[in-house]
């Protein structure tokens, strides 16, 4: 067993069928000292009581997902998807306040795929940009950053046509790196041979709101969402992504996200103990900056 890195945040989704006490009791009782939310849960006990328990926790909140899905038409659905993301963005400032020292307010958007019938994807990209705009000033207000998740392009049609980190950072570019950044997962953008270019510019530009790490393996099941493993059990270079990352200067938590069945179907204290030990074997070793003067 090993004791947890201090920049380990557990992604709730990686231990998704605990309710949200039992995800912040077994979180804290690994020693992990940060933890990422997603809304169900929380809506689940409602805000009040997600901010008490949270603030009792003791733990750092990391980020909170997800808003987006911001692609379809004009009319009734795109005016709730909006409300909902306004909503998400009260959310995510209110359960930051309530974390530990370090906490940061990240709302994580995966943008939306294709409306039924479009195969306008570049038509898409500019509603996600149009729909930022929109919520940019609440952000703003709220103290929130919006962190444009690129998803791998196999996701592209049905849920983000947002597809590189490079396009994130396109759209992110027409707002405040306070306001807007991108969520660098190393599950989605591996695979892209610019990949470190667009690192070094998310850094460069203060762009990298969240870094999020698992890994990847073929062959995939037949429900690709549920295709995420461990950190070391697959082929991702995380030990290159996480020194690029660290090389831009970032220092905040790093987020484990898993979507896997087996996984999940595990009891969340052996979960979060095998992440522990994953990301300490995986990841660690990048994170340790090399002193100026070495």
């Amino acid at each position: 067993m090993s004791a947890p890195d201090p920049r380990l945040s557990i992604n709730q989704a990686t231990i998704r069928r605990a309710d949200l006490r039992t995800a912040l009791d077994v979180t804290r009782g690994a020693g992990v000292e940060a933890i990422g939310l997603w809304r169900e849960p929380v809506n689940a006990v409602g805000l009040a009581t997600a901010t008490s328990m949270l603030a009792d926790s003791g733990l750092r909140f990391t980020t909170h997902c997800r808003g987006g899905f911001f692609t379809v038409p004009d009319g009734d659905a795109r005016r709730a998807a909006m409300d909902d993301n306004r909503a998400a963005i009260e959310e995510t400032a209110a359960l930051a306040a309530a974390g530990a020292p370090g906490s940061t307010a990240v709302l994580v958007l995966v943008a939306g795929g294709l409306p039924a019938g479009s195969r306008d994807i570049s038509g898409a990209r500019e509603r996600v940009r149009d729909a930022i705009a929109d919520l940019a000033p609440s952000a703003a207000a709220a103290g929130v950053t919006l962190a444009i998740e690129p998803l791998h392009p196999m996701y592209a049609t049905d849920r983000c046509v947002v597809s590189t980190l490079g396009q994130a950072l396109d759209i992110a570019a027409d707002f405040d790196a306070a306001v807007v950044g991108a969520a660098v997962d190393t599950f989605h953008i591996f695979w892209d041979p610019d990949v470190l270019t667009q690192i070094a510019r998310a850094g460069r530009d203060g762009r990298i709101a969240t870094f999020q790490v698992c890994d990847w393996k073929t062959p995939l099941p037949a429900d690709v969402l549920l295709s995420r493993h461990y950190p070391g059990e697959g082929v991702i270079d995380l030990a290159g992504l996480a020194s690029a990352v660290v090389a831009t200067g970032y220092e905040g938590d790093i987020e484990v996200e898993i979507f896997n069945a087996e996984i999940w179907a595990d009891s969340p204290e052996n979960v979060v103990q095998r992440t522990v030990d994953a990301f300490t074997a995986a990841v660690s070793p990048s994170l340790r900056r090399i002193p100026s003067g070495k």
